[in-house]
């Protein structure tokens, strides 16, 4: 009987579990948007997993990074998927999931250590990582790996501009740090930079540094019913006294001002969100939400609360509406960029898509999610992913497809156009020149 095929499935599983790593067969939960791998190792330490790494090259597997598994239907599916390292155990030195130097406002921190049981652990400190993870449960590692971020990337940015260190695995089982404590740059990089929303393409994080913040003395939110002339104007034109969208909704010019009167005002807030239900197309209008933060939290809101007065009515409250922080939808989930500038076009854009949307975002920041119904077949998504990505591009703006079944994102280009993609090409070359690290999940296929 031949049984080259057997041995040949054995040796590698055998050569992973001579490293000392947990290491069990994958089931069916372990897919990873539909492709599902060999094994499952869990490493406990930086070095367990260089050593995984390194049995890795040498039988050429391929390596799929994955925390609580919320977002591995995100992104594109891998190529080929052959050992999926669970970071749920990873600990740091000393086997300690979290170093909080609350003095100086620092915590380090294990890759798969939950962003929730992170939160409660610095707020008994009364302090926080200001990154509001939109989704109920998830990981340090998984949130980096995607460059997710919440409502208060206004005030405080994204994970890259709150990480002040990292440690990462590379495909060839080298351990590479850079920033907090220890610096080792790898030929130059900036690894936190270039991890933050690589998706597992150029190594696995294994530890990060973040700056913290100190817990706000007090919160308000500014609650406003927009009515439908804000985002139903009077029709664009395409400079030829024409209109640049036929019977679709003009631009939200009392919107536009009104969010950057906001953004600019003394109140400083935090966070500017909208939520339209129903999407711009509808005949209601958006609700908004201003996050306001800090000392005189409550006069500065009513300072808000005057700037939106003239436009609808607003109220004051300690807590802030149901939908706030939240994802519209996770079956069909679209992300749209746009200079925060050009946010009418934007929804003037996502109105010419056609198609019934629940849309909420930053509108001050210009990132906005789009949900589709799941059912909403391959021929209308396509249409709808073209036309919005067409004019999204002539305003600067793009559009991602950011999880999809699989028979809807096969379809479309998932990332859309990338100026910058020879650079990343070089980049995950220099990283990881085997194409084994999460292969084809990121943008170009890489």
């Amino acid at each position: 009987m031949d049984t080259s095929h057997e041995i040949g499935e054995a040796v590698p599983g055998d050569a992973l579990r001579e490293t000392g790593v947990t290491i069990r067969e994958a089931g069916p939960d372990d897919a990873v948007a539909g492709v599902r791998p060999r094994w499952v190792a869990l490493p406990e330490t930086s070095g367990e997993v260089a050593a995984l790494m390194r049995v890795s090259a040498e039988h050429d597997l391929a390596v799929v990074p994955v925390g609580d598994g919320t977002k591995l239907g995100w992104a594109g599916p891998p190529e080929r998927c052959d050992l999926l390292v669970d970071t749920c155990c990873l600990t740091l030195d000393g086997g300690t999931v979290v170093e909080h130097s609350s003095g100086d406002l620092v915590a380090k921190v294990s890759a798969g250590l939950p962003v929730d049981v992170l939160s409660s652990t610095l707020a008994r400190s009364e302090q926080e990582l200001a990154l509001d993870n939109p989704l109920p449960a998830g990981t340090v590692g998984g949130t980096l790996a995607t460059a997710i971020a919440g409502p208060r990337r206004f005030r405080y940015g994204t994970a890259r501009d709150l990480l002040i260190g990292i440690t990462v695995v590379l495909a060839d089982g080298t351990i590479a740090r850079s920033g907090g404590r220890v610096v080792k740059n790898v030929a130059g990089y900036d690894l936190g930079k270039l991890f933050c929303g690589s998706y597992g393409t150029l190594g696995i994080i294994t530890e990060a540094t973040f700056r913290l913040h100190p817990v706000p003395a007090d919160r308000r939110w500014v609650v406003a019913e927009l009515p439908a002339f804000e985002v139903r104007a009077a029709e664009s034109t395409n400079g030829a006294g024409a209109p640049a969208f036929p019977g679709r909704p003009g631009p939200p010019g009392g919107l536009d001002a009104l969010v950057a009167e906001l953004a600019a005002s003394q109140a400083e807030p935090s966070a500017i969100e909208a939520d339209w239900p129903d999407g711009p197309d509808a005949l209601g209008g958006p609700t908004l939400a201003v996050l306001v933060e800090g000392t005189a939290a409550e006069a500065r809101a009513r300072a808000v609360q005057a700037l939106i007065g003239r436009r609808g009515a607003a109220r004051v409250t300690g807590e802030p509406p149901g939908w706030w922080g939240t994802l519209p939808g996770e079956d069909v989930l679209l992300e749209v960029r746009i200079p925060p500038a050009r946010l009418g076009g934007a929804l003037r854009a996502i109105a010419a898509g056609e198609l019934p949307v629940r849309m909420r975002g930053s509108a001050a920041s210009g990132v906005l999610r789009i949900a589709l119904a799941p059912d909403v077949g391959e021929r209308a998504f396509a249409g709808f992913v073209s036309r919005v990505r067409d004019r999204l591009g002539h305003l600067g703006g793009r559009l991602i497809v950011v999880t999809a079944p699989r028979e809807l994102a096969g379809g479309v280009d998932r990332w859309g156009p990338a100026g910058a993609l020879p650079l990343m090409r070089r980049i995950k070359e220099r990283f990881d020149p085997g194409r084994r690290m999460s292969p084809g999940r990121f943008i170009g296929g890489i």
